[in-house]
């Protein structure tokens, strides 16, 4: 169970998207080992304006423009995909 930074609500690892902050191979989605946020998967949460700053502050570290153009194309081709429901 994990806390997603912008809604502050606990979800389970998979309804959320994992950022990473590995000292070596720097910012990456859904893997790697070192500082870590989340975001649930809502559209409010990950759409949120001020999420490029709570990112940023739970990671300790600065992001790039890039990262931020990587993170909205993971996005959206989550929305992309139908849900799949067990």
């Amino acid at each position: 169970m994990r806390i997603c930074i912008s809604c502050r609500k606990t979800y389970d690892r998979k309804n959320l998207f994992k950022i990473t902050k590995d000292h070596k191979q720097g910012i990456m989605l859904q893997k790697g080992m070192g500082r870590s946020a989340y975001i649930c998967k809502s559209t409010k949460c990950y759409s949120d304006s001020k999420i490029k700053k709570k990112l940023q502050k739970a990671l300790k570290t600065f992001l790039e423009p890039e990262f931020i153009d990587i993170f909205e194309k993971e996005i959206a081709s989550y929305n992309d995909q139908p849900n799949k429901r067990i």
